[in-house]
């Protein structure tokens, strides 16, 4: 049981180092970093919910060898994020932007609550507690009570 285990966690670390392939990494360090925090903010293009440096997809690995270029250009994050944007759109970041472009996919659903709470309040509030009933249900149960009383 303890060997499955260890063996379980080998496999494990053997596949976070490949997922890491060396070779790809730039030989400074401190712009490795910088590269990796960049991968954890833009959006595989093929996968959709991951970031490119969880992605496995081919286009992962050339949009983190584009960002790794970019690095070593000695661009910053703002102008990498930029030229990213601008090539592929703003859907390529996991965290869009406020914009005026998509104002209403951040106001819309506040405005959807507001606005179904409201309906709810004015719904609950004109409801009254007690129904008044026509001449002829009034005389139907005048007679029905008369014909239970003994």
């Amino acid at each position: 049981m303890r060997l499955r285990g260890l063996l379980a966690a080998l496999a494990a670390v053997f596949c976070m180092a490949a997922a890491s392939d060396p070779a790809e990494r730039l030989p400074d360090p401190a712009q490795e970093a910088r590269a990796r925090d960049i991968f954890k903010d833009l959006r595989c293009l093929v996968c959709q919910n991951e970031s490119i440096d969880d992605s496995e997809a081919p286009l992962a690995y050339d949009l983190r060898q584009l960002v790794r270029e970019q690095v070593k250009a000695g661009k910053d994050e703002a102008e990498i994020k930029r030229f990213m944007t601008d090539r592929y759109g703003e859907f390529v970041l996991l965290k869009p932007t406020f914009s005026a472009g998509n104002l209403a996919l951040w106001i819309t659903p506040f405005l959807v609550v507001i606005l179904g709470a409201g309906l709810l309040f004015a719904k609950l509030r004109n409801r009254t507690s007690e129904t008044e009933l026509s001449e002829e249900e009034a005389q139907r149960l005048k007679a029905l009570s008369d014909a239970e009383a003994p």
